[in-house]
């Protein structure tokens, strides 16, 4: 698993301050999906990555009840913000959407 310096590193390109005490609380929230090769990023190009985005962490996670569409346009936004990464950090993508909807209160001790 990366430390949370590197994820600090790579947040560094997507928003001008990150909340440490947010990154670190999702890093243990996260830490079993993160250590596992096939789901520590996000694919943009699968569809069914998306939905679970969506399902698991838009609306089980944050809460949101926001309609499909708009949550679903949130992913997209994030996905061509990380256009440039090949492979999506799931923990920056996370942090990204949460950080969208002032969220990342949630996940401070």
């Amino acid at each position: 698993m990366a430390d949370i310096q590197e994820y600090k590193s790579a947040l560094a390109k997507y928003t001008s301050s990150v909340h440490e005490g947010a990154l670190q609380g999702m890093a243990r929230t996260y830490a079993l999906v993160l250590s596992k090769q096939d789901s520590r990023n996000v694919s943009c190009g699968d569809a069914a990555e998306k939905a679970t985005v969506r399902e698991n962490f838009l609306k089980k996670k944050l809460g949101l009840t926001h309609g499909d569409a708009a949550l679903d346009a949130a992913i997209e936004e994030v996905c061509v913000k990380m256009k440039e990464d090949r492979m999506k950090s799931r923990l920056v993508f996370y942090y990204l959407l949460a950080e969208k909807y002032n969220l990342l209160g949630n996940f401070v001790k």
